[in-house]
């Protein structure tokens, strides 16, 4: 089921600068909320190993 409304991360509380999240037509679309007009594109599979990635510390050497 699509969500147009974008839901903003629960982690961000009052603050305005966090992550945004939707799906739309099977993609799940990502934006900065204070760069609400660019938005990242992808799919399900490809986010769930993205962030399978960054808890697991693939990503922690680029820090």
């Amino acid at each position: 089921m699509d969500s147009p409304v974008w839901q903003k991360s629960s982690y961000s509380g009052a603050n305005n600068a966090c992550v945004e999240v939707r799906t739309v037509s099977g993609a799940v679309e990502l934006r900065e909320s204070d760069e609400g007009r660019l938005i990242l594109r992808t799919t399900p599979t490809a986010l769930a190993a993205l962030l399978h990635g960054a808890k697991a510390g693939e990503f922690d050497h680029h820090a």
